[in-house]
């Protein structure tokens, strides 16, 4: 691995947003190295997927670190509870609790290792489900926290959280990863995906990848069983 470029830390969860920002990551000039967290999510596929991503954008290396979040339950994602098919008003139940804190300070830790200064995650606050870790003050905040609790934050250079995502919206994500080359056949966004990947097409996050694909005008290549 060369050392001419700098290393970064890109969560990569399987599905489209992530993908994009890995994509991006790579183009800014970034040695990536890909991180992904079993968490104890309703299906494995999108860890499948991930792994594809991964070795298919370019990825100098790829981790998959195990977080047993279904122990703690609270979530449709995590627990026995019906995925619904509408979002309602509120945070959905869709929400795992804590999930992008504790899978931001995996990446943290990882960065310190690695001597990488930036961490990329495909966050989103436009088309999204109304997660609290998902919008701006949050990752201002993990920054903020960063740099204060870590040696890298105190002797080093600094630690930089990158959402190049943040403010998009899925049909922008669409355009920015097609222009990048991402494969979104291979990315698995659904809620409730089965094992081979084939998604519902009813959850919430099927709905918002099927309008973001809709609005760029782009044919849906989303596998639904």
């Amino acid at each position: 691995m060369s050392n001419s470029r700098n290393k970064a830390v890109v969560l990569v969860s399987g599905g489209m947003d992530s993908a994009v920002t890995l994509a991006m990551a790579r183009e800014l000039g970034f040695a990536c190295h890909a991180l992904s967290v079993a968490y104890g999510q309703r299906h494995g596929s999108e860890l499948t997927a991930a792994a594809v991503m991964a070795r298919c954008l370019g990825a100098m290396s790829h981790k998959t670190v195990q977080v047993d979040l279904r122990s703690l339950g609270g979530s449709a994602l995590t627990d026995d509870i019906e995925v619904p098919e509408h979002g309602g008003p509120g945070i959905p139940v869709t929400y795992v609790p804590a999930r992008n804190t504790i899978m931001l300070s995996i990446a943290l830790g990882w960065a310190e290792v690695l001597g990488s200064n930036d961490i990329f995650c495909g966050v989103n606050a436009v088309d999204y489900s109304g997660y609290p870790d998902c919008r701006p003050a949050f990752i201002e905040s993990f920054q903020q926290l960063a740099n204060l609790a870590t040696k890298a934050g105190i002797e080093g250079q600094g630690l930089r959280i990158h959402a190049p995502l943040m403010a998009m919206g899925k049909a922008d994500i669409v355009r920015e990863g097609l222009r990048l080359g991402v494969d979104f056949s291979a990315t698995i966004s659904c809620y409730s995906a089965d094992a081979e990947g084939l998604a519902c097409g009813h959850c919430d996050a099927c709905r918002l990848r099927a309008e973001g694909f809709a609005a760029a005008g782009v044919s849906d290549p989303t596998r639904y069983r």
